[in-house]
């Protein structure tokens, strides 16, 4: 669907970007110079390839001239009034990097891998929500770029144990990674409010497990069968993204217990059936079961075993025979050894089905393969824990609740959602001026680091409207964080460039907070009728 007036828009604010010599694209790439002239896309244009593995790749672009436009370009050998050429060559060991060469006659992406000839399409989508005269063609600014990121692994994070959100939310916040080259997406499907994923042998995980959500624990099962699995995850492969599924344990197992009270390890009456039990070996299957075909569905060959705030729940393992009869038999002396010996039996699993494994920074404290684990560390104030797992030799992925946990709030005027004890909050500008130089434990490991991920967690997100509001414009900020070194880096330039991006946001109906103009949307997620632009 065409927006004219928000064309115009963007135009200008392009146009003046374009004036200073500024490369509208987010995340901001390593080097780009403005060429000569534009490239006009039409009717007339035609993608080549260099190389038929990539005509998936050209698919994806096809599709979305197609939808962005309504531009119909065939892939063709031939040469139209103008092409754009797809076409690996060997060289940068980055499997993210590319090139991207244009002028009035030609586009050509150059890559080693089919993840930079991605990333050099995505530059070439930004660049075109900059063209003129937008009808049956476009005519794009040229730019010569060259750019690679800081780090492989650029992620988000979503619960959905807390709100179920549902496949066409999901397609669209993967648009919107893939459209800021954020290729990690860690989905958290099982917690205490709801089990997500359908797991054949043992049923009752959905049918009753999916009972419930944060807001109403009576609400109707909601999960995704294997087969909307297979679709997502298909179409994040389609976008170069990677999915990570996380099967919580050994804690927050309240939805799983309900489902199937024999592996219950007990809780508290805050958090009731918070455990799967560790003193009974019917778990182990169990739960080697679940991620057998957890490991079928997903073939990012990893899987997150959780392995977090476990003591808020585990008193009740200090009489549980079972678990008295495993201490004395493996020399366990407290509830942490028995939690990490459970991790390690897992972890067992995990790597058997020729996975890594993932886990957050609690499981530092456990001894597993550091060839393959990778931890998430997300205590901030806990370095003692990222230490630990570097001196370990554990990848790590960077996601601190400061500043990239995206359920607190963004602004001092915001009342809903979560703030650090004394009142610390994650503006955009937190997002944005991280750099792992303000993290001491990390000096000398820098090869351990694998990226950064922020993580929104759903305690009060209950609409896709508060989804929106929180994620937006703080991933692109995310964005340029994972993928631009701290030396290039400029808050002022990036809110420039954002400028035009709130208003695509606006294109696509996402309910986003306006750092320009505050009052636009409500935090609550509830629309409002007198805003007056």
């Amino acid at each position: 669907m065409k927006h004219p007036a928000l064309i115009i828009v963007l135009f200008f604010i392009a146009s003046s970007l374009a004036a200073q010599n500024v490369c509208p694209i987010i995340p901001l790439p390593v080097k780009a110079t403005q060429g000569t002239g534009t490239f006009t896309i039409g009717s007339k244009t035609t993608i080549r390839l260099g190389d038929t593995s990539l005509r998936s790749l050209a698919g994806y672009l096809q599709e979305e001239l197609l939808r962005r436009y309504q531009l119909k370009v065939p892939v063709s050998n031939s040469k139209g009034t103008s092409s754009i050429v797809l076409k690996k060559e060997k060289g940068d060991s980055n499997e993210d990097a590319y090139t991207l060469m244009m002028n009035p006659a030609s586009t050509v992406i150059t890559a080693t891998n089919r993840e930079g000839i991605f990333n050099g399409i995505i530059s070439l989508l930004q660049l075109t929500t900059t063209a003129t005269a937008p009808g049956k063609t476009l005519a794009v600014p040229c730019w010569n770029i060259s750019d690679a990121p800081q780090y492989g692994w650029r992620g988000v994070m979503l619960d959905e144990s807390r709100f179920f959100f549902g496949k066409t939310k999901v397609k669209s916040l993967l648009n919107w990674m893939a459209f800021y080259k954020l290729n990690r997406f860690h989905w958290h499907l099982t917690d205490m409010p709801g089990w997500r994923l359908e797991i054949k042998k043992y049923p009752l995980l959905t049918t009753v497990g999916g009972i419930g959500n944060i807001v109403d624990p009576k609400a109707a099962a909601a999960y995704y069968t294997q087969d909307d699995i297979r679709e997502i995850v298909a179409y994040a492969q389609a976008r170069c993204i990677v999915i990570i599924p996380e099967i919580d344990m050994p804690g927050h197992a309240g939805a799983a217990n309900r489902a199937y009270p024999a592996f219950d390890g007990g809780g508290t009456a805050k958090y009731p059936q918070f455990t799967f039990n560790p003193g009974k070996e019917s778990t182990y299957q169990y739960l080697s079961d679940i991620l057998t075909e957890t490991d079928q569905l997903f073939p990012s060959q990893m899987i997150h075993l959780g392995g977090d705030e476990v003591t808020f729940g585990n008193a009740g393992w200090d009489k549980d025979s079972g678990v008295l009869r495993l201490k004395e038999a493996h020399g366990l002396q407290s509830r942490k050894e028995v939690e990490d010996y459970f991790i390690q039996r897992m972890a067992d699993t995990v790597l058997k089905l020729h996975n890594r494994v993932l886990a957050w920074d609690e499981i530092a404290t456990t001894t597993l393969r550091a060839d393959s684990t990778i931890v998430c560390w997300w205590r901030h104030d806990k370095p003692e824990s990222l230490a630990l797992a570097l001196r370990k030799g554990y990848s790590v992925v960077v996601c601190p609740r400061l500043p990239f946990y995206f359920d607190f709030v963004q602004d001092s005027s915001h009342k809903i959602g979560r703030r650090w004890k004394d009142g610390e909050l994650n503006n955009l500008q937190s997002v944005y001026d991280f750099s792992m130089r303000q993290i001491p434990a990390a000096v000398g490991h820098e090869s351990l680091i694998l990226g950064v991920q922020a993580c929104l967690w759903t305690e009060t997100v209950h609409s896709n409207n508060r989804l929106d509001f929180l994620l937006f414009p703080r991933i692109a900020a995310l964005a340029e964080t994972a993928w631009t070194t701290s030396g290039q880096k400029d808050f002022n330039g990036f809110k420039a460039r954002l400028k035009a991006q709130q208003l695509l946001y606006a294109k696509d109906s996402l309910y986003y907070f306006d750092i320009f103009s505050p009052g636009r949307h409500l935090e609550s997620g509830q629309g409002r009728t007198d805003y007056i632009d």
